[in-house]
């Protein structure tokens, strides 16, 4: 990994908390690109005077970090809330639309209402708070990347009990997205009440 990385930092909460003259959450998402399985998001305003260590985007971060991060998180922000779209949400509303309700059920499970929200991308999501989209927000704002890790975690244990449910599927191996397990699943035995069946890959392996 390059040295010259940047981390993130509060420095963008900072700003907007000051212009909009209250506390700020970043908001992120997790699983709009599987196959099966809900849309997650997480929204979080951090404590700049409890901040976890080790805070980053979850995509670099291994499962045990995030499992690691998820409780420290949970216990020092100020406040934080998840939610989820389900795989028949994403097929009525399409995959922005899902996401976008995920986000706004995340912001509304919060004990504290932010103000403004710091979302990760260049999608402006229609939200409870006005907001501010940042394009690669989870390795600027920890905040947003606060926000990833939750959404990331949880996604991942709904993806766990559907394992269970499903078990031919192997979704706690890959949790819903592209594997050749999944691909050779569902010619096997179709598809799951949990799969997108409207998503172009799912829609090409059932021949429809």
């Amino acid at each position: 990994m390059s040295s010259d990385r940047t981390f993130p930092t509060l420095a963008l909460e900072t700003l907007l908390a000051q212009s909009s003259g209250g506390l700020v959450c970043g908001v992120d998402e997790a699983g709009r690109g599987p196959w099966a399985g809900p849309v997650s998001a997480a929204a979080v305003i951090l404590n700049p005077d409890d901040l976890p260590e080790g805070m980053d985007d979850s995509k670099v971060l291994t499962e045990k970090r995030r499992a690691a991060l998820e409780p420290q998180i949970k216990a020092r922000a100020l406040a934080w809330g998840v939610g989820f779209a389900s795989a028949r949400e994403i097929e009525e509303l399409n995959i922005i639309g899902a996401t976008g309700l995920a986000m706004c059920r995340a912001i509304e499970a919060m004990a504290i209402p932010p103000v403004a929200a710091l979302v990760d991308g260049n999608y402006r999501f229609k939200l409870p708070c006005p907001i501010q989209t940042v394009v690669g927000g989870d390795g600027l704002s920890l905040s947003i990347a606060a926000a990833s890790i939750l959404a990331k975690t949880a996604r991942d244990r709904v993806m766990i009990e559907l394992d269970t449910l499903y078990p031919a599927y192997g979704f706690a191996r890959h949790k819903g997205y592209n594997a050749p397990i999944h691909s050779e699943a569902l010619q096997t035995h179709g598809p799951c009440p949990e799969h997108r069946r409207s998503w172009g890959p799912v829609k090409a392996l059932l021949g429809s």
